[in-house]
């Protein structure tokens, strides 16, 4: 180690010191393009609250008086491109009037579409930050209520 052992023992642990940091950061595979990519956030659904939800169990249609609802909600996908889901749609007969009226289930399948893209100054994402679907549509698998189309399509508020 020369004439001076110890200056030399203190060069040697001051440039591994500094080695080993640089080491690993040229040794660091660097990320492929596609996952460098900012990924589109997924879209939501947007509850009476105004909460962002993602494969919600529930949902309430009717945010005025909560007379019609979705429960029991199962997912079968979620994309940028729509939802499909099955449950139980869960409806106020509202008879005498609603306050006294009785609620009937119906099995649906549950399609919600139209994802906003996200931009709160051109998509209205009801302050999210995320897209949103601005539809959903019912198909009745097993009876329905009365006056109902086998298939009913309401707007989304967003």
């Amino acid at each position: 180690m020369g004439r001076n052992p110890m200056r030399a023992a203190v060069t040697l642990c001051a440039a591994a010191a500094l080695a080993a940091p640089l080491g690993t950061a040229f040794a660091a595979p660097s990320a492929p393009p596609e996952a460098r990519t900012q990924q589109t956030p997924q879209p939501v659904l947007v509850d009476c609250s105004g909460q962002p939800q993602v494969r919600p169990g529930s949902y309430v249609l009717a945010c005025g008086d909560g007379n019609s609802r979705l429960v029991s909600l199962h997912w079968l996908s979620w994309d940028s491109t729509g939802a499909v889901g099955r449950g139980t749609h869960a409806v106020n007969d509202c008879d005498p009037y609603c306050a006294a009226g009785a609620f009937h289930s119906y099995p649906v399948t549950v399609r919600l579409d139209r994802s906003t893209g996200g931009d709160r100054s051109t998509d209205g994402d009801r302050g999210t930050g995320a897209p949103h679907f601005t539809r959903v549509t019912l198909t009745y698998t097993d009876g329905r209520p009365d006056g109902a189309a086998r298939t009913v399509t309401y707007p989304l508020a967003g």
